[in-house]
């Protein structure tokens, strides 16, 4: 099939709980908006509308189911008893944190969902992945045990793909996935260099620490992942996010970096060291993928760092179009911003750089909750072999995107308070809606739900 590589993005399908629960310490956008009504339809839809748009500017796409929330298999465990309805209404009567916390839609955001590591970076040549287990907020820590069975269900081939187990819960090696890990390299087919970035050192104490918001990732973990997917070390680097970014409510580093291919969009403020971590993986980049590293750094005076949290500016997506020239997707709230709309026309106009398009996307619905177009997908790197291998009913074309937006238009609500996630008829609905996306995407049994109904529990 000749040798060439893709980079597939997997989004996320906004769930139908979609709220403003404001459960996410140390994100700016979730706490600020935190009990206002959502649009879980709207918001659906906005996502939608960009996994179309890149698909339709030629780059693979494919989408990823959201999980059933209320999660009742985690309130079961947590000793809340009898039917559904009772669960629900003794839960919200007694502790609705936990409610609102087994009901998160967190999940839409899938650059959380894992991290993967291409066949070309790997020692053994096969395609790794990992779930997140996200044990720095119990809202998250209850995704990875479905994000598993889903990431199984659509990368099937054992001799292509190897899936990992999360890894061990607690705080020695906590893991957010793919919002802290980036991968540099020539072309998607070739050799590249990973970049990890950690907040905390568990066995290093002395590292420098945030004052306002807490580090989620630590460095523990972002070894043990480069240790399970077999790569050279000497093809990987291990940065610390810096604390101010941190403190400023960039809670993952894609909030204040963007990297794709040999092209590094970054904050003056992103690392601790920058400078040296910077030389470090411009030597690499160099010796490893015989290319130069393309590096753009945004100074604070002219984007603060609450105006690129504000914005989510470096949470846009970059992606290469079929023409081998970069596209950027960024949030509306760029282009509504004037130091960030002047500084991304700047940069495309800007001849050195091989961003050729720019396209804003409507994502306040997400945003609102502190997540943009880069939180909303999980870059997998795939060869032409291993994309025929995947699971092909979840890559978005026209007739999957007319199916997906009538089924949200079906099923989803169009306002929803945190509170209506005791409403009985709130789950009814989504286990009907839930069901019925299992056949579009033809994905089987993936959900606690199903397994009872079946009379059978998934281990």
């Amino acid at each position: 099939m000749g040798n060439k590589a893709y980079e597939v993005n997997f989004d996320g399908i906004v769930g139908p709980t979609h709220n403003y629960s404001g459960l996410a310490y140390g994100n700016i956008a979730s706490g600020t908006n935190q009990y206002q009504l959502s649009n879980p339809r709207e918001a659906a839809l906005q996502g939608l509308a960009k996994m179309k748009l890149l698909a339709d500017m030629g780059i693979k796409q494919a989408v990823l189911p959201p999980h059933e929330r209320p999660h009742l298999p985690t309130l079961h465990a947590l000793g809340f008893r009898g039917s559904n309805n009772t669960v629900l209404e003794q839960t919200f009567r007694v502790q609705p944190e936990i409610l609102f916390a087994v009901s998160s839609a967190a999940c839409m955001w899938t650059a959380n969902a894992a991290t993967v590591c291409p066949s070309s970076d790997s020692d053994d040549h096969r395609v790794h992945l990992t779930p997140a287990n996200l044990t720095s907020f119990f809202h998250r820590s209850i995704e990875s045990k479905t994000t598993e069975r889903v990431l199984k269900a659509i990368f099937k081939n054992p001799y292509l793909f190897t899936h990992h187990s999360p890894l061990p819960a607690g705080a020695y090696f906590a893991d957010e996935g793919a919002a802290n890990h980036c991968r540099f390299c020539k072309t998607q087919a070739e050799k590249g260099v990973q970049l990890f970035v950690f907040g905390r050192s568990i066995f290093a104490p002395k590292t420098a620490a945030p004052q306002k918001y807490p580090a989620r990732q630590t460095l523990e973990a972002s070894q043990a992942i480069a240790r399970l997917h077999r790569l050279p070390l000497k093809n990987v680097v291990f940065g610390q996010q810096h604390t101010a970014a941190i403190d400023a409510g960039a809670f993952h580093n894609d909030v204040v970096a963007l990297g794709h291919e040999n092209l590094f969009l970054y904050h003056e403020n992103t690392f601790e060291n920058q400078s040296l971590l910077l030389d470090a993986l411009r030597h690499k980049v160099g010796e490893t993928c015989q290319t130069h590293l393309h590096l753009i750094e945004v100074k604070a005076n002219d984007i603060p760092l609450h105006t690129a949290v504000a914005t989510y500016l470096f949470n846009s997506q970059l992606v290469t179009l079929p023409s081998t020239k970069m596209a950027l997707v960024a949030p509306l709230e760029c282009q509504q911003n004037s130091q960030t709309y002047a500084f991304l026309n700047a940069l495309l106009k800007d001849n050195t750089t091989p961003i050729d398009e720019l396209h804003f996307v409507d994502l306040h619905q997400s945003m609102h909750n502190g997540g943009g177009p880069a939180c909303l997908r999980l870059r997998v790197v795939l060869t032409e072999k291993e994309l025929s291998a995947v699971h092909p009913a979840v890559f978005m074309d026209d007739l999957l995107y007319h199916r997906l937006t009538m089924w949200v238009k079906k099923h989803y609500r169009d306002r929803l308070h945190p509170n209506d996630c005791a409403d009985p008829k709130l789950l009814e609905e989504i286990y009907c809606a839930l069901d019925e996306l299992t056949i579009i995407l033809q994905l089987g049994t993936i959900y606690d739900f199903q397994d009872v109904k079946q009379g059978t529990k998934y281990e």
